[in-house]
């Protein structure tokens, strides 16, 4: 019985170090080429398993950018908790927002940047998902709320709403900015254009 349960374990482990060196080979081979033209050959050549092997961990190329983009955002997360955890206004809430998600983008590099935020805007999402399933939204709505009740927002504000304007504008001006001279500005200002429509009249 317990020779049995340690097999199962070491199989479980396995399957799990193999996933991990599929999905760190397609993140690579993706931030050569991009998600569409990335080579599932390459793939599973730098990875070292069967070409099955990949369509068992992940059914399509969308799935493995699902998975980085829920890791990325985990991590995103796991930043925005430790400043917030600090005190702060809403401001400069919004400004680690938009601080820290191009430093992202240094991470992926440019092309696997743009597919990961265009999932964003993708019409092959799951239907089945809850905004609660993402932790940064959950994060912003949290912090536009906080702000509500101090007095830093609009009393009338809809914190849901305003989080996923937000970030949904950020995402879109990311993407087609690329690293234009004037982007910095722009994010500066798309702040400040933010917080007037959020601050008590």
């Amino acid at each position: 019985m317990v020779e049995e349960l340690e097999n199962v374990q070491g199989r479980a482990a396995r399957r799990v170090r193999t996933r991990e060196r599929v999905l760190g080979a397609a993140v690579a081979e993706f931030r050569r080429a991009g998600t569409a033209e990335a080579d599932i050959g390459a793939i599973v050549e730098a990875a070292g398993v069967a070409r099955g092997t990949f369509y068992f961990h992940f059914p399509s190329k969308g799935h493995v950018l699902l998975e980085l983009e829920r890791r990325e955002e985990a991590r995103l997360a796991e930043q925005l908790e430790r400043f917030l955890a600090r005190p702060h206004d809403l401001e400069s809430a919004l400004r680690k927002w938009v601080e820290l998600v191009p430093a992202l983008e240094r991470r992926l590099g440019p092309v696997l940047f743009k597919d990961i935020l265009g999932l964003h805007f993708s019409t092959t999402r799951p239907q089945d998902e809850e905004w609660r399933d993402h932790p940064a939204i959950v994060l912003l709505v949290d912090e536009i709320i906080r702000a509500r009740d101090a007095g830093e927002a609009l009393a009338t504000v809809d914190p849901f709403h305003s989080a996923v304007y937000f970030l949904l504008g950020l995402y879109a001006l990311l993407a087609t900015t690329g690293s234009t001279p004037t982007r910095a500005e722009m994010l500066d200002n798309y702040v400040t254009t933010a917080l007037r429509g959020l601050e008590p009249r």
